[in-house]
């Protein structure tokens, strides 16, 4: 059984691309982007968890037309590695966990219709679906929870037509619309997430301020290490920020 099973798989090719596009629209790839990078830097610590967008997830070993591909999915309870695609049977049959579909005029019958029965099946355990152009949902960013084998609605938090917000069991996580930008937001901390790029320069203006402030209280007489004591730095990375050496 073993053999034939390494046959089958050494018989079948599961592609890693259908050679479209990543995504069909600036807007929609820029969420990809987004939503992918803000969800890895939020789980980084983790090796157990698995963030991707827009990759093969094959769910039937033998059965290459057995696919879907999410704009943006999650993992738990997996090796968080390189993957050309995902195979189900390989992961211990687990299925994502998560998954978020940006639905536009291609897709919006797929994700509403199409999507919900296939990721239902396979246990995906929340569905949520953002419409960037407000034209296709209402609300605009909505979600299901698996309950019992079934998808039931998640509560919405409306604000506003394009400011809202749903609260993600399975990530630990709020979903917002503000003024229409999605964003997910950390409840414990109350902060947005952000990407590798919105990280560093938010790191980089913190640390502006922070040596502006050590040069405005050196000019005012204090000592090096006077300032670094009263802003609770090391002498040294108070050294670093202004530029000196020791």
């Amino acid at each position: 059984m073993t053999v034939l099973t390494q046959q089958i798989e050494e018989e079948i090719e599961y592609p890693s691309s259908d050679g479209e596009p990543m995504a069909e629209s600036d807007i929609t790839r820029d969420y990809m982007t987004y939503g992918v990078e803000a969800l890895k830097q939020h789980f980084q610590g983790r090796s157990d968890v698995y963030v991707s967008a827009n990759s093969f997830v094959y769910y039937e070993e033998g059965n290459k037309s057995a696919v879907v591909s999410p704009d943006i999915y999650v993992v738990f309870g997996v090796r968080k590695r390189q993957r050309d695609n995902y195979k189900i049977w390989k992961e211990a049959g687990i299925a994502p966990h998560f998954v978020l579909e940006i639905t536009s005029e291609t897709t919006q019958e797929v994700d509403r219709e199409i999507k919900p029965e296939t990721y239902r099946s396979l246990g995906v355990r929340e569905y949520f679906q953002y419409d960037p152009s407000g034209d296709y949902l209402n609300p605009i960013l909505q979600g299901v929870r698996l309950v019992n084998n079934q998808y039931e609605p998640i509560p919405v938090n409306n604000i506003a037509f394009d400011t809202l917000w749903l609260y993600s069991e399975v990530l630990g996580l709020e979903l917002h619309l503000v003024s229409g930008e999605l964003r997910f937001r950390n409840p414990q901390t109350g902060e947005f997430l952000k990407t590798y790029q919105q990280s560093e320069q938010a790191r980089l203006a913190a640390e502006s301020a922070l040596r502006s402030l050590i040069s405005h209280l050196l000019n005012s007489g204090m000592n090096l290490e006077q300032v670094a004591q009263m802003m609770n730095l090391s002498t040294s990375e108070a050294q670093r920020l202004i530029g000196e050496n020791e």
